[in-house]
């Protein structure tokens, strides 16, 4: 497989050095210079010293026979413009970008990045699965801003004995199955909630409060004070 690789920051190195070691096709794109040169003596000749962001270059790189495409460089906006030239300039089967800031996140999926790595995302996902029970766990980000969101119901807990026809859902958020005794089901109108169960809603962050009214039973706090 042949993969053009990107920045040359410590994520585009370490990736180069994996994908060589695993015997791939690599170059590697980096417009410091200096930078460059380093990855030459550590790497090897793999390394073009040019803009990504720059149409001929990243032809000149070889992405016109590139099975992937990983732009990896610190900044957002020059990894949705790699992206998107060598998806539509060159017929790049798959891209790759880095995303930094997760508000972006929906922007490159709307303009048709194949894959997108959030390194935020990743480091808030793990310190999430030590949040406190009593607190809602964001599992997932979809498009159009929606999310996929956990809730384990306490004793406590206004839902628990309740269907969820029962519950006052907020508008534009759903609740879509239930996590009990470690089996998913689907979460039907006649399901009675029972504490301990995990309960997964789908909707936007705009309904966060009233769902966690509903399935946790306290207010959030206002992030403000």
């Amino acid at each position: 497989m042949f993969v053009l690789v990107v920045g040359g920051g410590k994520v585009g190195y370490y990736l180069t050095k994996e994908l060589i070691e695993s015997g791939h096709e690599v170059v590697l794109m980096e417009k410091d210079r200096a930078r460059a040169a380093q990855i030459v003596d550590e790497l090897g000749s793999i390394v073009v010293a040019q803009d990504g962001c720059e149409g001929k270059y990243l032809g000149q790189a070889g992405s016109n026979r590139a099975d992937i495409v990983a732009a990896v460089t610190g900044d957002d906006e020059d990894n949705l413009v790699i992206c998107q030239m060598a998806k539509h300039h060159f017929d790049v089967p798959r891209t790759i970008a880095r995303v930094n800031n997760p508000k972006n996140e929906e922007l490159f999926r709307h303009l048709g990045v194949d894959e997108i790595i959030s390194p935020t995302r990743m480091v808030l996902g793990s310190i999430e699965q030590d949040i406190p029970v009593h607190e809602l766990l964001h599992l997932a980000a979809l498009e159009n801003e929606l999310e996929i969101i956990e809730a384990q119901l306490q004793a406590d807990s206004p839902a628990v004995g309740r269907s969820p026809g029962e519950l006052q859902i907020p508008e534009g958020c759903s609740l879509f199955a239930v996590v009990r005794d470690g089996v998913a089901t689907p979460l039907r109108s006649d399901t009675v909630l029972r504490e301990g169960d995990k309960v997964i809603a789908i909707g936007k962050a705009d309904c966060e409060v009233a769902l966690h009214e509903q399935l946790i039973g306290t207010q959030l706090e206002d992030s403000s004070v």
